[in-house]
């Protein structure tokens, strides 16, 4: 059976993030995409210009008609920017009982414009993170939501991946992509004591846009079709490392491009 994915999340008009890169990676490896928007975002690959907020209760509305209609195998949470919102998925995750939650903490544009309000980080901290399946921050969102220095080494990424996942999550997935070296290595932290380091050779491009929103949308593709969260990671690691491979191919915006999310079907 196909899954059905939900994505939560705001827009991207260039198509390299939020929800547009959600439906890509979904459609990509194999799931029927559905989804919720929570912000109109005035965005493209050289930064973000204007944010609107869809009002919480259109937020709730939008969850409501769904769910009550289309059954969901898997969700992926992106950019939530303000409390208010935090609290409508939360409590549509309660009530609908969704599972294989995967929440990217979209906190700050990979061009550097904030994408969450200030005042909601504790909402995402208390409120959302507690009721994830996974986690998947890189190291700048990871020391945001700790509020203290980026880590600069595997120990310090070691040391912050064990308080994330003090905070509740099921899952903790730190990305250490801001780390130099030729290879990119991440952490994956479960509840249970699991430690699994999980490394790819760093690609050499600077198209790189939505690289969050795609491995974490991969990741809630996969878990319905793949016997552990190990493996569904490890799968969509794989899979951003070849969009990333062949992302040059694309020629989009003059800023930091798109990965390639359909490397494998489009050829050359």
């Amino acid at each position: 059976m196909i899954p059905t994915i939900l994505s939560i999340a705001g827009t991207d008009p260039s198509g390299g993030a939020g929800i547009q890169a959600d439906l890509k990676a979904f459609s990509a490896l194999g799931g029927y995409g559905t989804t919720v928007i929570t912000a109109l975002v005035a965005q493209t690959t050289t930064g973000v210009s204007e944010v609107h907020d869809v009002p919480p209760e259109f937020v709730r509305s939008q969850l409501d008609t769904l769910l009550t209609d289309v059954r969901v195998d898997a969700v992926k949470i992106g950019m939530l920017s303000s409390t208010e919102i935090i609290e409508v998925v939360a409590a549509a995750i309660d009530t609908y009982r969704l599972p294989n939650v995967v929440v990217d903490p979209v906190m700050v544009a990979k061009s550097g414009d904030r994408l969450l309000a200030a005042d909601a980080v504790e909402a995402l901290r208390t409120v959302l993170l507690p009721r994830a399946d996974l986690i998947t921050p890189n190291l700048p969102e990871a020391a945001d939501l700790l509020g203290e220095e980026e880590a600069t080494d595997l120990d310090r990424m070691r040391d912050q991946a064990e308080r994330l996942l003090a905070l509740g999550p099921r899952r903790v997935l730190l990305k250490g992509g801001h780390l130099s070296g030729p290879t990119s290595t991440d952490l994956l932290l479960s509840a249970d004591g699991d430690v699994e380091t999980l490394t790819a050779d760093r690609v050499n491009t600077t198209n790189t846009h939505g690289t969050g929103c795609t491995l974490s949308s991969a990741i809630a593709t996969l878990r319905p079709q793949r016997p552990t969260w190990s493996q569904a990671v490890r799968d969509a690691k794989d899979y951003l490392t070849e969009a990333l491979r062949h992302a040059d191919k694309l020629d989009i915006g003059k800023g930091k491009g798109p990965v390639h999310h359909f490397h494998a079907w489009w050829g050359n």
